[in-house]
């Protein structure tokens, strides 16, 4: 491997070339590679998971989740983070608003030829750092490569395998909820169309992309007086943005939200670029926050618990569920009126995540 500078097609191949390649550098960088018998050390065909032991570690866990998702996000590299931590944890974070603890990951990455070794190393150094931070083996994975004209860059697919005490579905919201934001919106986005179009915005920003598992896992536990759970749903803001995941989560649940335009936190950069490229803010993706519904005594304690923990410093409460407006969201604007806030029609940013 020390002589190879780019990923040829016979690292993908099957032959020693591969081989090293798994041992040089995948293996090289990921230190927590199991969760049972079987990890990724072991080269199998598969992983496994010792039932057993997340029983005895989760005693009232009774639903397993599971997730998937494919990241094609252009270019691989990006303000503040690359591929690798947005793979890992977007997987995380689709796990965690769904209240399950992660137990493992899996991942196959597909990578045309001519990519650069170091660039690769780098991503599963960054993707082993991210999944450290939430305490989650990386346990199986697949390596492909694929002719350098097949495809403009790195691929890279990541499931995600959780348990979960009571599993909270995007569906829950109830009239009286208030709606908690984790942070500000649209960071991943702004900053990831500024760097890949070259514009100079003379600002510092960057990307959002963080696991939320450790802020969220705090505030899960918390009950009602009755013993019901205070959280009633959770969403990850990603593409669509806030308004994307306000707008499923009403129809879904099948209320009306209103959301306050003034409690709405975002930072100055991204609200002027949005303005200067006419973007609505709403509609950009993040990749660090949370959407979480809250019954409406326990928000002020949801929201002081998640603002202990350094991705939630900025979240705020932005409205609340309603009996009318039924599968309608609306804002209040700064001005005092109403206005609609509609699920977006197209891709406003293409290979954001």
């Amino acid at each position: 491997m020390s002589k190879d500078k780019v990923i040829r097609m016979e690292h993908g191949a099957g032959g020693e070339t591969m081989q090293a390649l798994i041992r040089e550098v995948i293996l090289d960088n990921i230190t927590s590679r199991s969760a049972g018998l079987v990890g990724l050390d072991n080269l199998d065909d598969g992983a496994t998971i010792n039932i057993a032991s997340t029983i005895a570690n989760n005693k009232n866990s009774d639903e397993i989740v599971i997730t998937t998702d494919s990241h094609v996000i252009k270019p691989a590299f990006f303000p503040n983070s690359n591929i690798g931590r947005l793979a890992v944890s977007g997987t995380v974070n689709d796990l965690a608003v769904m209240g399950a603890a992660p137990l493992a990951l899996t991942c196959a990455i597909v990578v045309p030829e001519g990519f650069e070794l170091d660039s690769f190393e780098q991503i599963i150094r960054s993707m082993n750092e991210t999944a450290e931070e939430v305490g989650v083996p990386i346990i199986t994975g697949d390596t492909k490569t694929i002719e350098r004209n097949g495809l403009d860059s790195i691929i890279i697919n990541t499931t995600g395998i959780g348990i979960a005490d009571e599993v909270i579905r995007d569906c829950g919201m109830c009239p009286g909820d208030r709606i908690i934001l984790t942070g500000t919106i649209g960071d991943h986005g702004i900053s990831l169309l500024a760097h890949r179009e070259g514009f100079d915005l003379t600002t510092d920003l960057v990307s959002d992309v963080a696991p939320l598992w450790n802020m969220i896992r705090s505030v899960i536990p918390i009950r009602t007086i009755e013993g019901r759970p205070a959280i009633s749903a959770m969403k990850d803001p990603t593409r669509g943005g806030l308004a994307g995941a306000l707008n499923e989560m009403a129809q879904k649940s099948g209320t009306g939200i209103i959301i306050e335009q003034k409690d709405l936190p975002i930072k100055r950069s991204v609200s002027s670029a949005c303005e200067m490229l006419g973007i609505d803010p709403l509609e950009v993706a993040n990749e660090g926050k949370a959407v979480i519904c809250v019954k409406a005594e326990h928000a002020e304690e949801v929201l002081s618990i998640i603002r202990e923990h350094e991705y939630g410093k900025d979240a705020a409460i932005i409205g609340e569920a309603t009996d009318e407006n039924s599968r309608k969201v609306l804002m209040r604007t700064t001005i005092g009126s109403m206005r609609y806030v509609d699920t977006p029609t197209g891709d406003l940013i293409p290979r954001i995540c």
